[in-house]
């Protein structure tokens, strides 16, 4: 009797755990990629997705008319995966990255503005500002690494001591933000490769991520330290209520305003959170992949509409979005 009593009670607690962490609704749905993306960027506004996968290559999809933009086709003559993509804030140019290259792309023109290769270290995140010739580089080898690819000029950010995990550009690339396994992260200034504020954490950090206007990042770690930062007095101004044990996070980012931001994890959720509280808004599920084995989805990239909407993008090539009402 006492077994048949702590099976109901576990099924019982299971039942309201569940019922507790998804909260509001999925608006609509677009199947992308039958077959899995290996990386999926949106723009700011939820309006478009770019995403990878091995049998259609680079695609530009337009979320908000459902139509297909540019095939891009692959990112070099080798075919090599693309493990990583950004779009600029101003939706014109984006960034793609295998491991050893990448390639910045032009948008409204539909075509390649350039292939370049790192011969020093594996690309793990990339990022690139609003006029498609600033971009950013985390590296296996410890460096953030900057570069203006209209004059040429590189800037290796050497305060890091292990590899960089995260980096994000400010929209006039300016400023960027980086996070690595050596539980620090530096905002600094890619004129002078000045540290601005540094952040420390008790774990490797896996997230980054900045405000458009440049007043608040994020920081976010491999256990349950997820921290919203003020740049300009560099306090911390609210940590993330992250119920769940050792939550990662694959993808940030804030709102226009900056009041609200939304997260994914490499294990399906998707979050909305409070910037001034820390207080979640909003708990989704991403969807999977047809028949996949486990049934499990990395977040890939997330964004937040002008109406509040939360827009998703997974690896297994569908799009969503996501409402609190």
């Amino acid at each position: 009797m006492r077994s048949i009593s702590q099976r109901i009670c576990l099924i019982l607690t299971v039942i309201v755990l569940s019922g507790c962490f998804f909260t509001g609704s999925e608006v609509q749905r677009w199947q992308l990629a039958t077959d899995g993306a290996t990386s999926f960027s949106l723009s700011r506004d939820g309006r478009f997705a770019l995403y990878y996968t091995n049998a259609q290559g680079i695609v530009l999809w337009d979320l908000q008319q459902n139509k297909n933009l540019a095939k891009f086709g692959s990112q070099d003559p080798a075919h090599n995966t693309v493990i990583s993509s950004a779009i600029s804030d101003n939706n014109r140019y984006a960034i793609t990255a295998t491991a050893q290259n990448f390639a910045v792309w032009d948008l409204a023109w539909g075509q390649s503005d350039g292939l370049w290769s790192i011969s020093d270290g594996i690309i793990r995140d990339i990022d690139i500002a609003n006029n498609g010739q600033h971009v950013v580089l985390g590296l296996s080898n410890g460096k953030a690494l900057y570069i203006d690819l209209g004059t040429g000029r590189r800037l290796e950010f050497l305060a890091h001591r292990e590899k960089v995990n995260s980096v994000a550009i400010s929209p006039n690339g300016q400023y960027v933000l980086s996070g690595g396994n050596d539980y620090m992260a530096y905002f600094w200034d890619t004129k002078t490769g000045q540290i601005r504020n540094r952040f420390e954490h008790t774990s490797r950090i896996s997230r980054v991520a900045l405000q458009r206007d440049g007043l608040l990042a994020l920081t976010a770690d491999g256990t349950n330290e997820a921290y919203i930062w003020d740049l300009t007095t560099g306090e911390q101004q609210a940590q993330l209520s992250v119920r769940l044990r050792q939550q990662n996070l694959s993808s940030a980012r804030f709102s226009d305003d900056g009041k609200t931001l939304a997260t994914g994890t490499p294990a399906k959720r998707v979050e909305l959170w409070d910037t001034a509280t820390g207080e979640n808004l909003g708990r989704w599920e991403a969807a999977t992949q047809q028949d996949a084995r486990p049934p499990s989805a990395v977040v890939y990239d997330v964004a937040i509409t002008s109406t509040g909407q939360v827009i998703s993008g997974a690896s297994s090539g569908i799009a969503q979005a996501w409402t609190t009402d």
